[in-house]
């Protein structure tokens, strides 16, 4: 009897503090002037979709893409991308019970346009990858949240083949691997995803390895990556060539199992390619078009990780650059650049499918999307 007590008292303690949780979107934007808002934060209303705004901030340049600690008390940013002769990381404190974003401090990026941030599962490293110079920085974290200086900083030179857009390497992300022990890079202006094993207890925690890069296929132009929740797979978007290709993974090595279309029969040329997201039961893949087609694809994921279409999804905007799925699987929100819009749609978990729910909401420019349940 005492343990049926203690199992039920277990239950409800897990059932209120799933409950006590609040789910909040984080959005970024290129936005130069300093008086606007660039950063801003909602409360997502996990019944009816509706976005409440909590917070903002102010006074920064371009944050043109965030990530949020596992924690969820901190917001990590690339500052002044696309800016001249400059690029920085930024640090923030988000309190959701005052409902403040405080800024904390910012880093040189190391590299001229900062386009993406990943935090190691410990909390105490970030990655940063820089597009126009084509290198990766990392740095430490410090306790408070704010950004050390640089522990490392690797630059690349090397193109490919597409004398527009390829005469020297972009570094389009840094993504961890699952257990955090290795980071990848693709390189769209390279046509390779670079990689380094990563031992977080050493002051330059980026390490050579025997298979440092994977090359793609020529004028793919890899862009984002994201791995399966049972660690197995791999997938790439490849941005010029409106592809994404599927890997098999372990300890660092990526082969390629297959490559297939993001965009509709319809569009031949002109891809743009953008985002990638796997649902969290790892059931289905969502990827970002851009351009001729401004639409989320929808595909369903195989138990050998292979991929099938089963449709599209508007982001009843123009250009939508970033997507992300809250840890419940339930919603997916969108944001659109040139439209200036965020959208939230809900997640029908049996068949993959997307509908809009709740009122949008404008914010200018806006680039970039990250939801956390703190």
């Amino acid at each position: 009897m005492k343990l049926k007590i203690k199992v039920l008292f277990a239950a409800l303690f897990v059932t209120l503090n799933i409950f006590s949780q609040n789910t909040y979107v984080f959005l970024g934007s290129y936005n130069r002037d300093k008086s606007a808002e660039a950063i801003q934060i909602y409360q997502l209303d996990t019944l009816n979709g509706k976005l409440t705004k909590v917070t903002s901030a102010k006074n920064i340049v371009n944050p043109s893409y965030l990530t949020v600690s596992s924690n969820g008390k901190y917001v990590y940013a690339c500052t002044d991308t696309k800016t001249p002769n400059a690029g920085s990381v930024s640090s923030f404190e988000f309190n959701p019970e005052n409902k403040t974003l405080t800024f904390l401090n910012s880093q040189r990026s190391g590299g001229e346009n900062p386009v993406y941030v990943s935090v190691h599962k410990n909390g105490k490293w970030l990655a940063n990858a820089n597009y126009t110079e084509g290198s990766v920085s990392v740095y430490p974290l410090l306790e408070n949240g704010k950004i050390d200086s640089i522990a490392q900083n690797f630059h690349y030179s090397d193109g490919s083949v597409n004398k527009d857009r390829q005469t020297k390497s972009h570094v389009h992300s840094a993504v961890f691997s699952p257990q955090c022990d290795y980071l990848f890079l693709p390189d769209l202006g390279a046509d390779k995803i670079r990689c380094y094993a990563f031992d977080a207890n050493q002051k330059k925690p980026l390490i050579e390895t025997s298979n440092p890069f994977t090359k793609t296929d020529l004028e793919a132009g890899p862009r984002h990556f994201t791995f399966h929740p049972n660690q197995k797979w791999g997938y790439c978007i490849e941005e010029m060539a409106g592809q994404i290709s599927v890997y098999n993974y372990e300890n660092g090595v990526l082969n390629k199992i297959q490559r297939i279309p993001t965009h509709s029969d319809k569009i031949k040329e002109g891809f743009e390619s953008s985002d990638i997201h796997i649902s969290p039961d790892g059931k289905f893949l969502y990827a970002t078009n851009r351009g001729k087609e401004n639409n989320i694809a929808i595909f369903t994921i195989d138990e050998n990780g292979l991929l099938k279409n089963i449709g599209y999804q508007s982001t009843l905007g123009k250009h939508p650059r970033i997507f992300a799925i809250d840890e419940s699987g339930k919603f997916l929100v969108a944001s659109n650049v040139l439209t200036g819009n965020v959208i939230v749609f809900r997640r029908d978990s049996k068949t993959g499918l997307l509908k809009k729910i709740g009122k949008q909401i404008k914010m200018e420019n806006v680039s970039c999307v990250q939801i956390k349940n703190i």
